[in-house]
């Protein structure tokens, strides 16, 4: 009989394409890349990554966060949240720590702070 486990496959990244809209919230255990659009809230205990032609309008959760493309809501990060060249990001992070590129667009407010991230997800 197979013994369930339920750590994270670090080899296992959820995808939503360039061209596909989700309309909903999406809850995770794993790694999420996206491309496409996302009109929802996103909590994810992996990384998430939003690519350049990215778009997330709602709030996102996650262990650690890189935002290339565009972003309107509230960033609850546990560890890292970096924010790209070409990326746009519209209201509140709480953060563990924030890496800003020059040319990333960012209007809202940002709380650091090793535990600050865990507060504000419980």
């Amino acid at each position: 009989m197979a013994k369930e486990t339920h750590e994270i496959n670090p080899q296992v990244i959820n995808l939503i394409a360039t061209g596909t809209r989700i309309t909903g919230d999406i809850l995770s255990d794993g790694d999420f890349r996206i491309d496409g659009e996302l009109t929802g809230n996103i909590d994810t205990k992996g990384r998430l990554v939003i690519g350049a032609s990215g778009k997330v309008l709602g709030d996102i959760k996650c262990k650690s966060c890189e935002i290339a493309g565009k972003q309107k809501g509230k960033i609850f990060i546990n560890e890292q949240l970096s924010l790209k060249a070409s990326s746009t990001v519209t209201g509140d992070i709480v953060t563990g720590k924030l890496s800003i590129e020059p040319g990333a667009y960012f209007a809202g407010t940002c709380t650091m702070g090793d535990d600050s991230a865990d507060n504000e997800s419980n």
